[in-house]
């Protein structure tokens, strides 16, 4: 037993010694006077790790995804910091766990008294002040009051709508609440409301092809994050695409998305921008319950704390850069992109705050060697701490009831759990009492996130606040 603490500790030690190494690697563009990539992030709401032919679906048409896979990357271990929309994006924009900048408190809604803090410096603002063009084209979900606008985080310019498709004045909840027609957003006025659904992806990527139009002569950086599949059980598509698929309005929608990514695509190849632009395309969250979408062949679902609902499809695509037909299957996030973002820029992250994403560029390249930067990575599903995975175990930790859903039906409140998500994706077989070393050791890794992050009940150190406004106002008069 002796042997087996001392082995676990010089590989926890070794992991640490790793993630030190990286998170401090300052390294710039490989050429002072080569001009930084330009930087495309497309983020699509609600799609399942199994959804796309490049992650196993044979249901739906992804032609152009799977020929980025092809030509590129495919990330099989990477994870988003939320089950939910708002949390999630806030982590991509911030770099940060949710909890840590106060976005966890689940999705926000029309009118919304809290936001991004203004203060945060978005990824967005790093690359803004590396000289980048900045624009994002579709939904925010960050706040829907001016002060939380994206036209006030560090982008240019925006075309969009400012929270799910689905918050809608003819809900039933908008209805008791006042919520105002959906509306669409050019910058901060509005110009359509209630924007026209159907046809939300398209009218976004063509926004989109303009703005590298209007951008090819300096790098800039368009995050493109769709509003489809949505947060709908019957997701919208244009007439191109309505009716077309072999799974319903989902597929519709799924199968527009695939073309969406072909178009940008194609417009970089025509501009000459093909070499000199990295492309990610990844999802917020997995595929909610009671939709048709997969999350095959992880266990549970969207809006969870399981593989199914943190463990999203990514690619990655920039030729000559990232090796074509590679895969990747190191622990990455959403999290790591805002300071591969910046180092790929040739800017420096804030020094002044908690950044808990790490440079990944070693893995996006296929550097000989280069492993995951993460020593832990957490699963928090609103306030609480449920589970923290480390190499291949994810251990869920003994709550005594779970916030939000139950994220495995065979869990048992109280009592810990831990699978091997390498071997196990599906966490189907519990081995915890078959591993009572690698329990000891999540456990210890989860209470220093308890301390740093909090937990619920239980304030962090090192938690920073979220925006918030004493009277909010709807963005348009409901009729």
């Amino acid at each position: 037993m002796k042997s087996n603490r001392e082995n676990l500790g010089r590989v926890l030690a070794g992991l640490l010694a790793v993630a030190l190494v990286m998170a401090a690697s300052g390294r710039a563009p490989a050429s002072a006077a080569e001009r930084p990539p330009n930087i495309i992030l497309v983020f699509v709401d609600n799609l399942g790790y199994g959804d796309i032919g490049p992650f196993g679906s044979t249901l739906h048409r992804t032609p152009h995804l799977d020929r980025m896979a092809a030509e590129g990357m495919k990330l099989t271990h990477f994870y988003v910091s939320s089950g939910v929309c708002t949390p999630s994006r806030a982590s991509l924009m911030t770099g940060c766990y949710p909890r840590r900048v106060n976005m966890h408190e689940s999705v926000l809604r029309p009118i919304a008294e809290r936001g991004l803090q203004p203060d945060e410096i978005t990824v967005a603002e790093v690359l803004k002040g590396a000289g980048y063009a900045t624009g994002i084209f579709g939904k925010w979900h960050l706040g829907d009051q001016p002060e939380f606008l994206p036209t006030r985080q560090g982008f240019d310019e925006y075309f969009g709508i400012p929270y799910s498709d689905d918050m809608v004045h003819t809900h039933p909840r908008g209805r008791e609440l006042g919520w105002p027609p959906l509306p669409l957003l050019r910058n901060e006025r509005v110009i359509e409301a209630p924007a026209e659904r159907n046809t939300l992806v398209k009218r976004c990527t063509e926004e989109a092809v303009d703005f590298i139009r209007r951008s090819k002569g300096r790098p800039f950086f368009l995050y493109l994050p769709h509003t489809m599949p949505g947060s709908t059980q019957a997701p919208f598509a244009s007439d191109a695409f309505r009716g077309k698929s072999a799974n319903g309005p989902y597929g519709d929608a799924v199968e527009e998305l695939d073309w969406s990514v072909g178009r940008i695509q194609a417009v970089l190849k025509e501009l000459g921008l093909d070499e000199r632009t990295l492309v990610i395309w990844t999802s917020d969250n997995g595929a909610p319950p009671r939709t048709r979408g997969s999350n095959l062949p992880l266990g549970g679902s969207g809006y969870t704390t399981a593989e199914g609902g943190m463990r999203t499809p990514c690619l990655a695509r920039w030729p000559g850069k990232i090796p074509a037909r590679s895969t990747c299957a190191e622990l990455a996030t959403t999290m790591d992109l805002y300071v591969t973002f910046a180092r790929l820029a040739g800017a420096r992250p804030p020094q002044d705050r908690s950044i808990d994403g790490l440079d990944i560029r070693p893995l996006l390249f296929a550097e000989p060697g280069a492993r995951s930067p993460h020593v832990a990575f957490y699963y928090y599903a609103g306030e609480q701490l449920q589970a923290v995975r480390s190499g291949p175990w994810k251990l869920y930790l003994p709550v005594k009831r779970f916030a939000g859903r139950p994220p495995n039906p065979a869990l048992a409140p109280g009592r810990a759990a831990l699978y091997d998500v390498v071997r196990d994706p599906a966490e189907a077989r519990d081995l915890a009492a078959e591993h009572p070393q690698a329990v000891r050791m999540l456990d210890a890794l989860a209470e220093a996130a308890r301390e740093d992050l909090g937990d619920q009940d239980r304030p962090g150190k090192n938690q920073r606040p979220a925006g918030h406004v004493a009277s909010p106002k709807p963005l348009i008069r409901r009729p």
